[in-house]
């Protein structure tokens, strides 16, 4: 994985840049010394790793405004950062260019309990949205396993999923406005705090959510709240066989159900948590699946009886289902301590998450097991099964010469087998640098030059996170050229800006 080239003539006057960023923040907000900069070095895959120029954290959005257009005048490169748990290298700093973390923005602004909207401001934590509504009977729905510590900024940044959004749908369905600032510290506002605020607009929320950082900074958004369900119930269904868990999957969605959420276990996983919840597991399960029902006590009760038939016809060898919220907790303890529980197996492990369609889940879990034959690492499962969402979790041990490479070949391999599946690269730990040099093999040279020409419309000097995204470099010049002959431009009546 290569990075741009750092440019020494910036990293030579990083003493006046901190100085004249101190003048912004204030002097105790810019991070210029090695040691406190050094817990910087990386986000949540730590194979990668740049000590970045600077640190600053803003206090308000017009102390960002005045970064973004500080650095902008003096041609420096900002990364945009949140609490940098991102598992694509998206927030990896850049030696020449100033990380801009949002910790300090973590204030919950304002809540329409009427209009079921709150205002946030990036830094918030994503559980912290829920916790600050719940008296209302109101939640956030998104929730991703790092929902604890990852921030709403970076949700929105990288699109993040969670549990929940194979029913109520990713970041990019809970966002209602969004305000940001570009690169030249022009603040836009799009949408607003109300149910249809961008209605008539071109969709510029849609181009920002997920953009990763490369086109602007937010600075506050406009998230929609759902009522907390009546009542949620959750299904742990046993299967002695990986593929007859994989068809049990479509098989729920085939008869019209669409759960809470749907969630695929292997038994390597499952080994691992009956450690930390003091659990045993059925010797014949292979595989689990956790199938959350959510609504009306009566409408839980008739999805339970028709999901538990579906998993018996399936061949599902035990059924449990909680019967008080207790019990729900309990279960789903076991997928979210999975991560955590595999990080005592190996010393290091690398996690990806290419999406695929459903029906093709057996065969890409198939593929997997062979990848894993050749490159001599072990592996474990544990995604989301109901939207297809991929998160093999490959076992290595970064002090063995060779071991990282391999599992970067290998996890290269299973995100190929999923595009060629006709699935995606990320379903939503994003591109980053983990999978930039992957994008060809999904987009066409003019897919990524389209895509290309947006980023230079919001950056045209490349100076957000660049060497993300893209496995080339931005060229902003070239995409604006156009040919004039005889003094008469073509399509003279459309505008341009």
């Amino acid at each position: 994985m290569q990075m741009p080239e750092p440019n020494q003539t910036i990293i030579s006057q990083r003493d006046a840049l901190a100085q004249g960023l101190r003048q912004i923040v204030g002097k105790d907000w810019v991070i210029s010394d090695d040691a406190q900069r050094r817990p910087y070095q990386c986000d949540g895959i730590t194979a990668y790793m740049a000590m970045p120029l600077l640190v600053v954290l803003p206090g308000s959005a017009q102390e960002v405004q005045a970064v973004l257009r500080f650095c902008n005048e003096k041609g420096v490169k900002i990364v945009p950062r949140g609490s940098g748990t991102s598992l694509s290298g998206g927030a990896l700093p850049l030696e020449d260019g100033v990380l801009l973390v949002t910790s300090r923005l973590c204030n919950v602004l304002a809540v329409d309990e009427h209009n079921r909207v709150a205002r946030v401001q990036p830094g918030v934590p994503n559980i912290k949205i829920t916790e600050a509504v719940s008296h209302l009977g109101l939640c956030y729905m998104p929730d991703p396993s790092s929902q604890l510590i990852s921030t709403i900024g970076g949700n929105v940044a990288e699109n993040a999923g969670g549990v929940h959004c194979l029913k109520y749908g990713v970041t990019a369905n809970h966002i209602l406005g969004i305000q940001a600032v570009l690169m030249t510290g022009e603040m836009v506002e799009l949408g607003g705090a109300y149910l249809g605020a961008a209605e008539g607009e071109l969709d510029l929320m849609g181009v920002l959510t997920g953009s990763e950082g490369l086109l602007a900074v937010v600075t506050e958004i406009a998230v929609r709240l759902e009522p907390v369900p009546e009542v949620a119930r959750v299904i742990s269904m046993s299967f002695a066989s990986v593929e007859e868990a994989c068809e049990c999957v479509g098989a729920i969605i085939g008869v019209g159900i669409i759960p809470a959420g749907l969630e695929f276990m292997d038994r390597k996983v499952l080994d691992a948590v009956s450690v930390l919840i003091k659990e045993k597991f059925d010797d014949r399960t292979a595989a689990l699946l956790l199938c959350e029902l959510d609504g009306t006590a009566v409408e839980v009760d008739a999805l339970v009886g028709v999901v538990s038939d579906v998993a018996r016809g399936q061949g599902a060898i035990e059924l449990k289902v909680s019967t008080t919220e207790e019990e729900r907790q309990r279960i789903w303890s076991s997928r979210k301590l999975a991560f955590s529980a595999i990080g005592k197996l190996c010393p290091d492990y690398y996690c990806t998450d290419g999406t695929i369609p459903r029906n093709k889940l057996p065969e890409v879990l198939n593929k997997m097991a062979d990848m894993s034959k050749k490159y001599g690492l072990d592996y474990a499962n544990c995604f989301h099964a109901g939207d297809g969402n991929l998160h093999p979790i490959i076992m290595y041990d970064a002090a063995k010469p060779g071991d990282l490479e391999k599992a970067e070949e290998f996890g290269a391999d299973v995100l190929i087998a999923c595009v060629d599946a006709g699935g995606v690269l990320s379903g939503e730990h994003g591109i980053g640098v983990e999978k930039r040099d992957l994008m060809t093999h999904q987009f066409t040279e003019v897919d990524l030059q389209q895509q290309q020409m947006v980023k230079c419309a919001f950056d045209p000097k490349d100076l957000l996170n660049p060497g993300k995204m893209f496995p080339t470099l931005c060229r902003c010049a070239e995409f604006g050229r156009m040919h004039v002959h005889n003094g008469n431009l073509r399509f003279a009546d459309i505008p341009r800006f």
